[in-house]
Protein backbone atom coordinates (compact mmCIF):
# COMPACT_ATOMS: atom_id res chain seq x y z
CA UNK A 1 0.00 0.00 0.00
CA UNK A 2 1.34 3.32 -0.97
CA UNK A 3 2.12 5.84 1.50
CA UNK A 4 -0.30 8.37 2.50
CA UNK A 5 0.98 12.01 4.17
CA UNK A 6 -2.27 13.73 4.18
CA UNK A 7 -5.82 12.40 5.00
CA UNK A 8 -6.58 13.77 0.99
CA UNK A 9 -4.31 11.45 -0.46
CA UNK A 10 -7.07 8.73 0.79
CA UNK A 11 -8.94 7.33 -2.30
CA UNK A 12 -11.45 6.65 0.56
CA UNK A 13 -11.29 9.87 1.64
CA UNK A 14 -11.48 11.27 -2.09
CA UNK A 15 -14.32 9.35 -3.27
CA UNK A 16 -16.52 10.47 -0.21
CA UNK A 17 -15.78 13.86 -0.69
CA UNK A 18 -17.41 13.35 -4.25
CA UNK A 19 -20.33 11.51 -2.35
CA UNK A 20 -21.18 14.52 0.13
CA UNK A 21 -21.13 16.57 -3.28
CA UNK A 22 -23.42 14.63 -4.52
CA UNK A 23 -25.75 14.04 -1.83
CA UNK A 24 -25.93 17.69 -1.39
CA UNK A 25 -26.84 18.13 -5.32
CA UNK A 26 -30.00 15.15 -4.66
CA UNK A 27 -31.13 17.10 -1.79
CA UNK A 28 -31.87 20.61 -2.90
CA UNK A 29 -34.32 19.29 -5.80
CA UNK A 30 -37.80 19.06 -5.65
CA UNK A 31 -39.65 17.62 -2.52
CA UNK A 32 -36.55 16.83 -0.78
CA UNK A 33 -35.23 20.04 -0.75
CA UNK A 34 -38.64 20.58 1.94
CA UNK A 35 -38.29 16.95 3.49
CA UNK A 36 -35.98 18.51 6.12
CA UNK A 37 -35.35 15.61 8.71
CA UNK A 38 -34.71 12.87 5.25
CA UNK A 39 -32.46 15.98 4.11
CA UNK A 40 -30.61 16.45 6.79
CA UNK A 41 -29.83 12.51 7.69
CA UNK A 42 -28.27 11.90 4.83
CA UNK A 43 -26.38 14.92 4.46
CA UNK A 44 -25.07 14.89 8.10
CA UNK A 45 -23.84 10.91 7.35
CA UNK A 46 -22.41 11.65 4.25
CA UNK A 47 -20.64 14.75 6.00
CA UNK A 48 -19.93 12.25 8.71
CA UNK A 49 -17.57 9.86 6.10
CA UNK A 50 -15.64 12.54 5.13
CA UNK A 51 -14.55 14.36 8.98
CA UNK A 52 -14.24 10.95 10.35
CA UNK A 53 -11.76 9.41 7.47
CA UNK A 54 -9.39 12.69 8.03
CA UNK A 55 -10.02 12.90 12.19
CA UNK A 56 -8.70 9.45 12.57
CA UNK A 57 -6.04 9.74 10.04
CA UNK A 58 -4.63 13.03 12.08
CA UNK A 59 -4.69 11.61 15.42
CA UNK A 60 -1.89 9.35 13.56
CA UNK A 61 -2.42 6.55 15.95
CA UNK A 62 -3.65 3.01 14.09
CA UNK A 63 -5.89 1.90 17.01
CA UNK A 64 -7.59 5.65 16.71
CA UNK A 65 -7.77 5.59 12.88
CA UNK A 66 -9.37 1.88 13.04
CA UNK A 67 -11.75 3.52 15.03
CA UNK A 68 -12.59 6.40 13.17
CA UNK A 69 -12.74 4.46 10.07
CA UNK A 70 -15.37 2.15 11.64
CA UNK A 71 -17.15 4.98 12.14
CA UNK A 72 -17.20 6.71 9.02
CA UNK A 73 -18.21 2.81 7.62
CA UNK A 74 -21.02 3.27 9.71
CA UNK A 75 -21.94 6.30 8.47
CA UNK A 76 -21.54 4.57 4.63
CA UNK A 77 -23.91 2.60 6.01
CA UNK A 78 -26.82 5.00 6.65
CA UNK A 79 -26.04 7.43 3.64
CA UNK A 80 -26.64 3.58 1.78
CA UNK A 81 -29.85 3.19 3.90
CA UNK A 82 -31.56 6.53 3.17
CA UNK A 83 -31.58 6.63 -0.42
CA UNK A 84 -33.98 3.52 -0.23
CA UNK A 85 -36.37 6.15 1.86
CA UNK A 86 -35.63 8.63 -0.73
CA UNK A 87 -36.99 6.18 -4.17
CA UNK A 88 -39.67 5.06 -1.98
CA UNK A 89 -41.02 8.60 -1.56
CA UNK A 90 -40.14 9.81 -5.15
CA UNK A 91 -37.49 12.15 -3.96
CA UNK A 92 -35.09 10.68 -6.45
CA UNK A 93 -35.05 8.55 -9.86
CA UNK A 94 -34.01 4.81 -9.95
CA UNK A 95 -30.84 5.94 -11.36
CA UNK A 96 -29.58 8.73 -8.87
CA UNK A 97 -30.47 5.44 -6.19
CA UNK A 98 -28.20 3.18 -8.24
CA UNK A 99 -25.55 5.98 -9.10
CA UNK A 100 -26.01 7.08 -4.49
CA UNK A 101 -25.43 3.46 -3.74
CA UNK A 102 -22.96 2.32 -6.44
CA UNK A 103 -20.37 5.16 -4.58
CA UNK A 104 -21.38 4.60 -1.21
CA UNK A 105 -21.12 0.82 -1.56
CA UNK A 106 -17.31 1.33 -3.40
CA UNK A 107 -16.36 3.46 -0.55
CA UNK A 108 -17.43 0.84 2.28
CA UNK A 109 -15.62 -1.58 0.26
CA UNK A 110 -12.46 0.39 0.32
CA UNK A 111 -13.23 1.48 4.58
CA UNK A 112 -13.36 -2.30 5.00
CA UNK A 113 -10.02 -2.91 3.02
CA UNK A 114 -8.38 -0.38 4.72
CA UNK A 115 -9.63 -1.33 8.37
CA UNK A 116 -8.34 -4.59 7.75
CA UNK A 117 -4.79 -3.51 6.37
CA UNK A 118 -4.34 -1.57 9.70
CA UNK A 119 -5.07 -4.47 12.09
CA UNK A 120 -2.38 -6.05 10.21
CA UNK A 121 0.48 -3.53 9.35
CA UNK A 122 3.07 -2.22 11.33
CA UNK A 123 2.35 1.10 13.44
CA UNK A 124 1.10 3.42 11.35
CA UNK A 125 2.88 2.30 8.08
CA UNK A 126 0.93 4.32 5.46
Amino acid sequence: MAKANRFEDLDAWKLARVLTTKIYGLTKAGEFSRDYGQRDQICRAAVSIVSNIAEGFERKFDKSLQQFLTIAKGSAGEVRAQPYVALDLGYISQGQFDDACQDVSRISKMLSGFISYLGKAAPFDL
